[in-house]
């Protein structure tokens, strides 16, 4: 049930014909885990908290750097030098005092990722590195979780959600992220975001495009991104998406699997 403060301040989206009393109960009742609270992350936990999903998760150990603030706009210039999950927690409990957070100050990795993604109904990838996010679709996969994952490039990103432990309507399995990227791109040929840039307000629209995605996936208007890419390039404003489907020599739900667990993944 939403309380007479909630009706208040969700009525713009009670009263969206897709959403609704009963998708905004769907919203209360979430549990969404963000992997990264930066670029990505930020936007996304503000448009998710003040959406109403019930439970907001965050999986970051970083402390927030003055370089962050740029485009991280969860935090605030008092916040250098704490930890991120702290001031993600302080800043969304203001905005809405209705959603209750979690933060993990851990590093994602294979010994922790089952548990924590396997508290979550739905998982949001905001890293900014090829490890987690392997690791990260990986877990999802084994978890049976769906995935929305998203990438930042200096004035292009991306955007696609994972539910490769379901099938289509044809009975087949939905892609996984190997499907879409069978390996990472050799150590030095994508440079990192301290050496590339990144433009401030595009993490910022694509994070809310996360949030979007999440919200759609949990009240379930619309058509979602299984097995379609969304590709913003930010320097032509142009939209644009790309259709892939499954790969059967994918090791996870391809015709011969061969990963069954995340061992690869411990180093």
């Amino acid at each position: 049930m939403l309380s007479p403060d909630e009706l208040e301040r969700y009525a713009r989206h009670i009263v969206l014909r897709d959403v609704g009393g009963p998708g905004q109960a769907a919203l209360k009742r979430a549990s969404v885990l963000v992997i990264g609270a930066g670029g990505l992350g930020a936007p996304a936990l503000m448009y998710l908290a003040a959406a109403g999903v019930g439970t907001l998760g965050v999986v970051d150990d970083d402390v927030v750097s003055l370089s962050n603030l740029q485009r991280q706009v969860i935090h605030t210039t008092p916040d250098i030098g704490r930890h991120k999950v702290e001031s993600a927690a302080e800043r969304i409990a203001a905005l809405n005092p209705h959603v209750s957070f979690v933060g993990h100050a851990t590093w994602l990795n294979a010994d922790n990722a089952l548990a924590l993604i396997g508290d979550y109904d739905l998982v949001l990838d905001g890293s900014d590195n090829f490890s987690t996010r392997y690791l990260t679709s990986d877990a999802c996969f084994f978890a049976k979780r769906p995935l929305i994952t998203a990438a930042l490039g200096t004035f292009d990103g991306s955007l696609t959600t994972i539910r490769a432990h379901e099938t289509n309507e044809q009975g087949e399995f939905n892609p996984t992220y190997r499907c879409l990227f069978p390996e990472a791109p050799p150590p030095g040929t994508v440079p990192a975001c301290a050496e590339a840039g990144v433009m401030g307000a595009l993490a910022g629209v694509m994070g809310s495009m996360m949030a979007l995605e999440a919200i759609r996936e949990i009240v379930g208007f619309g058509e979602g991104l299984v097995g379609r890419l969304l590709m913003i390039d930010a320097r032509a404003m142009r939209f644009e998406t790309l259709r892939y489907g499954r790969d059967p020599a994918n090791p996870l739900n391809g015709d011969g699997p061969v990963m069954s667990d995340l061992s690869v993944h411990r180093t």
